[in-house]
């Protein structure tokens, strides 16, 4: 990509959970671009993904989003949220909504987004992730796979600037998988600003720009994904991927 404004700064961020040293002097920029970031359970992963929208407070280190620091809370915080998209492995859909009202909730209350504009923009979202027909529907009326796909709608209605995406595909059926990776990789392919903590490789593979390997709360490697997968340096890093890559 040639444009390569940093959409996301993170700069000797520590992260302690009581006694427990979750993220250990992270640094990490993100321009515009797709980051990838896998390792093994407990490594930290879904702990930096939330630090970036402040989900999780780091205890010290700073992080910046397009330039701006990370504010504390208040009005601010609700700014930055806006710009950072998130999608977590439960959908978090309101089960008493249809899915178009639940792609047009944010992009009305909080954008100010007039109705009719909100509902013709959600109906090209739902589109563009392939579930236009199913916009009058329930949550519980629609597959895993197609609800993550309403979640990734709701997010992209707050026009982000960045999307954070929380091992996205971990609660589904391995059928349904492909149908939301397909969606992650048209947005990447569009110029979405991704940080990505997935289990799929291929998805890593394919979409990437970057793979960041954590393990016990550090950032391990960061390569292309050809040399990650093809010519990692790092034991730690070989020795995961000898194992998740021959099963």
């Amino acid at each position: 990509m040639t444009d390569t404004a940093t959409m996301v700064e993170m700069t000797g961020v520590q992260k302690h959970f009581g006694e427990h040293h979750v993220l250990k002097d992270i640094d990490l920029t993100v321009a515009t671009s797709v980051v990838v970031v896998v390792g093994p359970s407990g490594s930290g992963k879904s702990t930096l993904c939330r630090c970036i929208n402040r989900l999780e407070t780091i205890t010290s280190g700073t992080i910046a989003v397009d330039g701006k620091p990370l504010p504390a809370e208040g009005r601010e915080l609700a700014r930055l949220r806006a710009e950072v998209g998130m999608v977590f492995q439960s959908f978090n859909l309101f089960a008493h909504r249809t899915i178009l009202d639940n792609v047009m909730l944010a992009p009305t209350k909080v954008l100010g987004m007039p109705k009719a504009e909100a509902q013709r923009f959600g109906l090209e979202l739902l589109d563009r992730v392939g579930i236009a027909d199913k916009a009058d529907r329930f949550p519980a009326q629609l597959s895993g796979g197609q609800q993550q796909r309403a979640a990734i709608a709701r997010a992209l209605a707050m026009k982000p600037k960045v999307m954070l995406f929380d091992e996205p595909t971990s609660a589904l059926d391995p059928e349904m998988v492909s149908e939301v990776l397909d969606v992650m990789v048209s947005l990447a392919a569009e110029g979405m600003t991704m940080v990505v903590v997935t289990h799929e490789m291929g998805f890593a593979r394919k979409a990437a720009d970057r793979v960041i390997f954590m393990d016990d709360g550090r950032i391990v490697e960061q390569n292309t994904p050809a040399n990650f997968f093809d010519h990692t340096s790092s034991p730690r890093a070989k020795a995961f991927l000898s194992k998740i890559l021959t099963h």
